[in-house]
């Protein structure tokens, strides 16, 4: 498998504390909400209150957090962040009340916000002269390690003990410690040169703020399999219940094995713009399918949600492939870091509000509602083309993406 791994170095210490990190994320995923409301018995309705107030509460931490990585060093912020995050989720130990559970989700919440942030700047400047590549190589790595915690986390469901939950509780501290104990082996990196501009500039750079907004309204798509599909599947069609796992390793596999491959060719900022396009039309593709599955026999039912799935997962790997190109691309190098805090917030809003979305569209209107999620995510692949040339002519550090851009076509022609 040596040949799968980059070479001895920083990008594959990167990917070693990464791996580690994902499996314990894949832990928590799993069976987090299930922790909180069979071993700590708080309600779900509270779970789910307090998950949005720390959702809320954790959105401005990427910025700020981003921006000290790059006046201070991302190395050790990054590893900071990981210890906060590690000693918060062990804190769920001890929440056994609402607000001391709203305390330790929403310190967990805002480290992992800040350590994405973080983590920016390590990954331009080693991941190459592609950094963007070596994004989605290690997003493939992240979908590996958060299934093989996802399998671990099963063991703890199936015991369903206060002490099988308990390890997995600290078993997922543990990983953020340890991808925190990996990152003294990566090289220092020297802050780049601040340039003359307004401190908090990526709260004034209107183009990349209506990018981030784009973006959020795309990574709504995130939620479509882990909470719109379970629920329709069980309500509204006959297929087996079996098929949510199903349609989720389905989903994760692909990911594996052709994230990097879908990210290829998005080598500028105005491939990522097409490749925005292409993703919105996949999605309205694979909402059109999904709806149509009620009503039919059960192997018609589960042939169309998994075709679906198949047609969403391309939609999510070109996403996935625009997102980490015009995020970088458009980011000034001595900012990265909060730049990529205020890009987090585009995801972050997805998140706290993404799941209602859908529910009260999807679910609660049923089959019109696809289609007006699926045009959504047309309408705003669509503006993608135009948001990036705004935000290519706005920036200071636009002629070098326009000279990229003229030298791939020289090179093609």
């Amino acid at each position: 498998m040596a040949y799968l791994l980059p070479a001895p170095g920083p990008q594959r210490t990167l990917v070693a504390s990464n791996f580690v990190y994902t499996v314990g994320s894949g832990l928590y995923l799993t069976a987090g909400v299930l922790y909180f409301t069979h071993d700590r018995h708080l309600p779900p309705a509270q779970v789910g209150l307090g998950l949005g107030i720390a959702g809320i509460l954790a959105l401005a931490s990427g910025i700020a957090v981003g921006h000290l990585a790059d006046r201070r060093g991302a190395r050790g912020v990054y590893a900071a962040s990981l210890v906060v995050q590690a000693l918060a989720t062990a804190g769920f130990v001890l929440a056994d009340g609402f607000w001391p559970f709203v305390l330790a989700v929403s310190v967990a919440t805002g480290a992992k916000g800040a350590g994405n942030a973080a983590r920016g700047p390590l990954i331009r400047h080693h991941g190459g002269d592609r950094p963007q590549a070596f994004r989605a190589y290690l997003r493939a790595v992240t979908n590996i390690g958060i299934s093989l915690g996802a399998v671990l986390a099963g063991w703890a469901v199936q015991v369903g003990s206060h002490s099988a939950y308990q390890i997995l509780v600290i078993g997922n501290a543990l990983a953020f410690a340890a991808s925190a104990a990996v990152l003294p082996l990566l090289p220092p990196v020297a802050p780049e040169p601040a340039a003359n501009g307004p401190r908090w500039g990526a709260l004034r750079d209107r183009p990349y703020l209506a990018l981030t907004l784009l973006d959020g309204v795309m990574a709504i798509q995130f939620k479509v399999l882990t909470v719109a599909v379970p629920l329709w599947l069980v309500a509204a069609t006959t297929a087996p219940h079996w098929l949510i796992s199903g349609t989720m390793l389905l989903n994760t596999v692909i990911v594996i094995a052709f994230q990097v491959r879908a990210s290829r060719n998005v080598d500028t900022s105005a491939a990522g713009a097409l490749a925005y396009r292409r993703s919105g039309v996949a999605f309205l593709v694979s909402c059109a399918l999904i709806s149509l599955s009620a009503g039919i026999p059960a192997w018609a039912a589960a042939t169309l949600l998994l075709t679906a799935v198949v047609v969403h997962t391309l939609g999510e790997l070109w996403h996935a492939a625009a997102g980490f190109e015009v995020s970088f691309a458009l980011a000034p190098k001595h900012a990265t870091g909060q730049y990529l805090g205020v890009f987090g917030l585009g995801a972050g809003l997805a998140e706290a509000a993404g799941p209602s979305l859908l529910i009260a569209l999807c679910i609660t209107w049923g089959r019109p509602g696809w289609y007006v999620v699926g045009a959504l995510f047309a309408l705003a692949g669509l503006a993608a083309p135009l948001v990036v040339g705004w935000a290519q002519r706005h920036q200071p550090h636009a002629p070098q993406v326009h000279a990229k851009a003229a030298a791939r076509q020289s090179a093609a022609s």
